[in-house]
């Protein structure tokens, strides 16, 4: 199966997992040009929709993602990359950029929260 770029302006929403720990490092995007590089690289290139620009995560601060595998979904536009992280995944210096947990409500009881 190959990605379908027809979809979201040619993009393809991609999933960066940590393959030893299997944590969500991170959500980005590739279009065809950094698919196509990442396969090329064996690392991890994205488009950033801010900057209208390729990225390769890690170029200026070192913290680069050897992919290990890419998986699509079902539908061909998303896109699973487990990878081997050299550094921090976010630009925040931490390891994942999931790090602002948001409190759930339970039914009933406003001042409890669910547990992650």
């Amino acid at each position: 199966m190959k990605p379908d770029f027809s979809k979201m302006n040619g993009l393809l929403t991609t999933v960066v997992v940590d393959v030893n720990t299997k944590a969500v490092l991170m959500v980005a995007w590739m279009n065809e040009e950094s698919f196509q590089k990442t396969l090329a690289s064996g690392e991890t290139w994205f488009w950033s929709r801010s900057r209208k620009e390729l990225w390769h995560k890690g170029a200026t601060s070192g913290n680069t993602q050897q992919v290990v595998s890419m998986t699509l979904d079902c539908d061909g536009d998303t896109l699973l990359v487990a990878v081997d992280p050299k550094g921090p995944a976010c630009h925040t210096g931490r390891y994942s950029c999931f790090f602002n947990p948001i409190e759930i409500m339970k039914e009933g009881n406003a001042n409890d929260t669910a547990e992650s």
